[in-house]
């Protein structure tokens, strides 16, 4: 079955972004968050540095309609080096306008709203947020009023 999810790194606070998500959406973790000191050693790596084996290597939350959010940290001394941008986005498309204005109020809270709800030429009610982990949220509900 085909599936569409988004997947988010972070720079050693995925678990706190995650119980973040997990208090907006609600739900479970589709299984426990997979660290990097559970990963067998690879044949010329160097160890792990102690401050990266409780760093999350994969975990992942349901959201809305099936949608799944995954994520990982990307720690520096495995060669990584996140940056954030405004190239990604999450859209939402809730049922409700209830649902989306709580969605909506949760995420931005410690963000910023790029554009409040609204009535948009389309027909729906739109609008967009970045939250305070950097993430990049877009809110499209097709309920009439």
């Amino acid at each position: 079955m085909s599936a569409v999810s988004t997947y988010l790194n972070f720079p050693g606070n995925t678990e706190e972004a995650f119980n973040f998500y997990k208090s907006v959406f609600g739900g479970e973790f589709v299984a426990e968050p997979v660290r990097f000191g559970s990963m067998p050693p690879q044949e010329g790596m160097p160890p792990l540095p102690e401050d990266t084996k409780n760093m999350i290597m994969h975990t992942a939350l349901p959201i809305l309609g099936g949608h799944l959010l995954m994520g990982s940290d990307a720690p520096e001394s495995m060669g990584f080096k996140v940056n954030f941008g405004n190239h990604v986005y999450i859209m939402l498309s809730p049922d409700t306008r209830g649902e989306t204005k709580a969605l909506f109020d949760k995420l931005a809270d410690g963000g910023k709203i790029e554009m409040d709800l609204q009535e948009m030429f389309w027909g729906d009610y739109y609008g967009s947020c970045t939250d305070k982990y950097g993430v990049q949220w877009m809110f499209n509900c097709q309920e009439k009023v």
